[in-house]
């Protein structure tokens, strides 16, 4: 077996174990808002969400295809694998802490931390215009469309009895989870192919400008998303769904069909964002509809501060992770 073909399976490795931990890190973006209104029972809403990202990530090639070949350029196969380590070990210590941080800008932070490291080229345009910006965006749009569609349900339902809303919204909350879920697999598995493919073009088992996606890559990085998420991240999904706000079947149904919307809408352009961030937000609009003090803004704020360190910690152990790799080798 050639030195190509093990390093190349290691960093697919690598690669399959960042999605695992990005599925039981994330899982909490598509279920804690069915669980906490108890539309869902925890194990359901797994399923539902497993399912959802397994669906969701075919129909994310642009994004893959963004990740892929948007952030760096001429990738060695240790840049790639140290840029895993940085997103890996930020996703477990944000979900040791039960913080919901970005794994797709861990993601990013630790491929450009690997790359700077190991003298490959970054991306900045592209990074700036397809990554940065959109991510920076997102959470506005979200918390704007939050609070939009919150408000156009109290006005349409005004009327309504408020047992038979909160039955039929705990209803409608089946469909918009799915639907957050097939967006997180639009986003999030999508991003993983694209490091497939970088790490098979590094090691030359991919032509680079090939945009054919091998097949084995879309079955593989689902199913271990799937697994991934189906494990749970009972820490995030209690800080989502109970400590930013209280929600209702009503607050939960419309936090979830705004983030869906945004994430189904960037997916189309070939736009990483985060599913952290778009429902996080999403959900503090929510809650401002009813008055700000509703948000619990201590909490959304150690939130803040987990999106401002992502990147660069990150970045910052993907760096350290190439050094050590550097010395060894």
């Amino acid at each position: 077996m050639s030195a190509a073909l093990v390093g190349t399976i290691a960093v697919i490795v690598l690669a399959m174990g960042f999605n695992y931990t990005n599925g039981f890190h994330d899982a909490a973006n598509a279920i804690a808002t069915s669980v906490s209104t108890r539309a869902l029972t925890p194990r359901i809403a797994l399923g539902v969400a497993a399912v959802g990202n397994l669906v969701g990530s075919f129909l994310g090639v642009k994004v893959a295809a963004t990740v892929g070949k948007g952030v760096i350029a001429h990738a060695t196969l240790p840049v790639v694998g140290a840029g895993l380590v940085g997103a890996i070990t930020w996703n477990l210590v944000t979900w040791y802490f039960g913080i919901p941080s970005s794994s797709s800008q861990a993601l990013i932070g630790g491929l450009v931390g690997a790359a700077l490291a190991g003298g490959v080229t970054v991306l900045w345009a592209g990074i700036w215009e397809k990554i940065i910006k959109p991510m920076l965006v997102s959470p506005l749009v979200g918390f704007a469309l939050g609070f939009l569609v919150m408000l156009a349900v109290y006005w349409i339902f005004r009327r309504g009895h408020p047992g038979k809303l909160n039955r039929g919204f705990r209803i409608a909350q089946t469909l918009s989870a799915a639907g957050m879920s097939i967006g997180h697999g639009m986003q999030d598995a999508a991003k993983t192919m694209g490091i497939v493919v970088l790490a098979l073009v590094a090691g030359g088992y991919h032509g680079e400008h090939d945009k054919n996606i091998p097949l084995w890559v879309f079955f593989l990085t689902a199913a271990v998303l799937a697994a991934g998420t189906y494990s749970g991240g009972w820490r995030i999904i209690k800080t989502l769904g109970r400590k930013v706000i209280d929600l209702g079947p009503a607050q939960g149904f419309a936090a979830e069909t705004a983030a869906t919307t945004v994430l189904f809408v960037s997916a189309q352009y070939g736009l990483p964002i985060s599913t952290t961030h778009t429902i996080t937000s999403a959900i503090m609009g929510v809650g401002a509809t009813k008055r700000l003090s509703a948000v619990r803004w201590g909490v959304a704020g150690n939130i803040i501060i987990a999106w401002v360190l992502t990147f660069p910690a990150a970045a910052a152990v993907a760096a350290l992770s190439y050094f050590v790799y550097s010395r060894f080798a």
